[in-house]
């Protein structure tokens, strides 16, 4: 009789002991997957470094509509650089342009400000005819290309304006800005620029492309 309570309470004993490993296995697990989702979702709206490819001088192609929402199909054309600084540890960055056509000397300046709460960017625009920054475009980048929309006024209409960068790579870039006055609807192209990255001094001596 003592050897089967002996034996009763021995596998009792190795029952608490499985079930024990095995909740502590599945917390291990949960906890872990929890982790990981945490840390993917992290990484997916982490959109602070977005505008990192644009650190550094660039070489500015731009072609401007003249009288947007028109009918208008007249385009000029102007060189120029655009230098662009990050700030607040990569959370802020400052764009100056300047450039010139037939049309005249255009110098402006962007600054941009990413929201953490967010995980959005906001676009503030200047030039030296106004003195002060417009209204913000807001958006973001997704599968490497950058959205940003905002409503304004314009010739004394309400449109839609919308900015894109796409075909982005180690050494050049592509920016469009879009007007649109029935909602949405449709968009008409009025500014477009290429850019082409500007080597370093020794990068070009020791034949090495800046990334950035």
């Amino acid at each position: 009789m003592k050897v089967f309570r002996l034996i009763c309470t021995y596998l009792l004993a190795c029952s608490l002991v499985v079930v024990l490993q095995l909740r502590q296995g599945l917390a291990q697990q949960n906890s872990g997957a929890t982790k990981t989702g945490s840390q993917r979702a992290g990484t997916e709206l982490n959109g602070q470094h977005d505008f990192d490819f644009e650190i550094g001088n660039w070489k500015t192609h731009l072609t401007r509509l003249l009288h947007p929402l028109t009918g208008s199909t007249t385009w000029v054309e102007y060189e120029g650089t655009s230098v662009v600084r990050k700030v607040w540890n990569g959370y802020a960055n400052l764009v100056e342009l300047e450039a010139d056509g037939p049309t005249g000397h255009i110098e402006g300046l962007s600054l941009r400000l990413y929201n953490p709460q967010s995980h959005q960017w906001s676009l503030n625009y200047a030039n030296t005819y106004s003195g002060a920054l417009g209204q913000p475009t807001i958006g973001q980048f997704k599968d490497g290309r950058g959205e940003f929309f905002d409503q304004e006024s314009f010739n004394g209409r309400t449109i839609l304006v919308r900015n894109v960068w796409s075909d982005i790579t180690q050494d050049s870039c592509r920016f469009e800005q879009a007007f649109s006055d029935d909602g949405g609807k449709t968009w008409e192209v009025n500014w477009i620029a290429t850019d082409t990255q500007v080597k370093a001094e020794s990068d070009e001596a020791a034949g090495v492309t800046s990334i950035h």
